[in-house]
């Protein structure tokens, strides 16, 4: 498990960008998605400087570094505008929904959870890079104000119910073939007229024409 850089006390706070409930969703997960995001487009040297603070970005520059302040200020400024459009990630929208990750997949597959495109990425420590799907935060946030898990939930319990009472049907009738055939196959309706030849005196009570 990663852990979060200690802030150091002597840095000067050089800017504050507090990050609204609209950017964030709600979401811590979403606040520190935001952050590693705009931290990813500072310069290398420059990362460190950025910090989350209860939904706040800092910025604090340590002393001689006042000639980048105007730099990096404008960089993180710059990319905090419409911050509020950047795609959802699903560990965010696990957390803004309250979803697990099954749930997801399944609504995706569906249709309920629309994807707004893919986004590939290389992990630290992986070879291959990984592919997954983005979604749009204005659908996000309309199935959030809908309440929309509740009713996909409630249909998918139905759903499940459904299913289960036609594999039950299909079973019975199936369990009621099997023991369809094991009784005929029992001999218990006795012997036809094609067996006749084995019977005493049939061919007197046939001569006699009592069966035309």
């Amino acid at each position: 498990m990663s852990t979060r850089r200690k802030i150091n006390a002597t840095a000067k706070l050089i800017g504050e960008w507090p990050l609204t409930p609209a950017a964030t969703l709600g979401s811590s997960v979403r606040a520190r998605g935001i952050f590693l995001e705009i931290r990813a487009r500072l310069p290398m040297e420059f990362r460190k400087l950025l910090h989350i603070e209860s939904g706040v970005l800092t910025l604090r520059l340590s002393e001689g570094a006042e000639n980048d302040v105007q730099v990096v200020f404008g960089i993180v400024s710059k990319a905090l505008q419409n911050i509020e459009d950047l795609p959802v990630i699903p560990r965010e929208i696990e957390d803004i929904l309250t979803i697990s990750t099954a749930e997801r997949h399944r609504w995706l597959k569906d249709g309920r959870l629309q994807s707004a495109g893919t986004k590939t990425v290389k992990l630290r420590g992986r070879a291959r890079n990984i592919t997954f799907h983005v979604f749009d935060p204005q659908h996000v946030e309309d199935v959030l104000d809908r309440d929309l898990v509740m009713v996909w939930r409630e249909q998918d319990a139905a759903t499940a119910a459904e299913n289960r009472r036609r594999a039950a049907g299909k079973a019975a009738m199936k369990r009621a073939q099997r023991s369809g055939r094991g009784t005929a196959a029992s001999g218990g309706y006795g012997p036809d007229e094609n067996s006749h030849s084995s019977l005493r005196g049939w061919e007197d009570f046939e001569n006699d024409g009592l069966l035309r």
